[in-house]
């Protein structure tokens, strides 16, 4: 080890691992193969909050705005944006529900693209055919750029279709990554644009927002591209028979944000056990004649007065998250039953990774 590294202990996982100077310490987790709690990565949400049992870290940015004063208090620390000044020892929760997949650095080749709207793109990664990549609906990959650089997305198949994989990007202005997957609308000469054939670096399965089995009726919540993870999810529960009664709830902008209502809306007429409402925020008097208006977490809100029944599934940007997590308690949902991905959107050319891009 350096004399500029440090060693972080993880209990109760029992592992020490390398820290470089200047590292989150989840990014030098994550990298050793250690998934430990997290979701946005950007220091709003709290997923990542554990004990500083021995050592000292500090903060590049100032505290996070997912941790209070009381939590610094007593300890706490958020891993994805806590830099280590020390060797440190710290305590961090166990979530068992995915530790048998193994994380993995894979080649993969770009098998297509597809725009699914004016900034969103479809992307199916090739894995070479001897590796197959083993994750639960829900989980993200991380695509590994020049420099030590990351972009997180999550995963929109299911794992009993995992031939290739599926991907939703959205263009993101000065984004290096999504702007090269646009090409010539992005302005990317032909020379750094991606295309199919491609060759690219994935690294995962990664994060613990994943489908849980049972038999409770489901809500599921989608932000924009929050869509990709509950796709895996819808897909893995109604295409291998599990009977559960879900409604599901895809908040956007505008209409074209929906970018795959047609395909939800054909799912809702196969399978009787789905509800579907399209929620846009910004609404035209025309888009308001056909899709319900305002904010979506409201809308559920509205149509269930009683959440005690169900399990809730979200994803979608940490404003959405952070206003469920805040409401739907005070419905009478269990904290414990809000399963959440929290995400935020990045230029890739900044250095810090971001969260999942989903």
């Amino acid at each position: 080890m350096s004399p500029d590294e440090h060693s972080v202990r993880i209990e109760p996982h029992g592992r020490t691992l390398r820290v470089m100077p200047g590292q989150p310490v989840l990014e030098a987790a994550l990298r050793a193969g250690l998934n430990l709690p997290h979701s946005c990565k950007s220091g709003h949400c709290g997923s990542c909050r554990a004990r500083l049992l021995a050592g000292a870290i500090h903060y590049p940015n100032g505290p996070p705005l997912g941790i209070t004063a009381e939590e610094v208090q007593r300890g706490d620390i958020l891993l994805c944006q806590a830099r280590a000044d020390s060797d440190l020892t710290v305590r961090a929760r166990l979530i068992a529900s995915v530790a048998d997949v193994e994380i993995k650095t894979l080649p993969c080749r770009i098998a297509r693209l597809q725009p699914l709207a004016p900034d969103v793109m479809q992307l199916w990664l090739r894995l070479p055919a001897v590796e197959r990549l083993r994750f639960h609906p829900g989980q993200y990959l991380d695509v590994l750029l020049e420099s030590g650089r990351r972009r997180s997305f999550s995963i929109a198949n299911p794992p009993h279709d995992s031939e290739t994989l599926e991907l939703h990007v959205r263009r993101v202005s000065g984004g290096g990554f999504s702007e090269r997957l646009f090409g010539a609308s992005a302005g990317v000469g032909a020379a750094a644009a991606l295309g199919a054939g491609s060759l690219l670096r994935i690294e995962g399965p990664l994060g613990q927002f994943s489908y849980a089995a049972g038999s409770d009726p489901v809500l599921m919540v989608a932000g924009g591209t929050g869509f990709a993870p509950l796709k895996s999810m819808l897909r893995h529960v109604l295409e291998t028979g599990i009977r559960r009664d879900i409604h599901f709830y895809w908040g956007a902008r505008h209409t074209q944000d929906l970018y795959e209502e047609q395909l939800v809306l054909e799912w809702v007429r196969r399978y009787p056990q789905l509800s579907f409402t399209a929620v846009l925020s910004e609404a035209s008097a025309a888009e308001a004649a056909h899709h319900r208006a305002g904010w979506v977490h409201e809308a559920v809100l509205a149509d269930y007065a009683d959440l005690a029944p169900f399990e809730v599934y979200a994803a979608g940007p940490p404003a959405m998250i952070e206003a469920m997590r805040a409401r739907f308690p005070r419905h009478g949902l269990s904290p414990q039953r809000l399963y959440f991905d929290s995400f935020d959107y990045a230029p890739d050319g900044k250095p810090a990774p971001a969260g999942p891009l989903a």
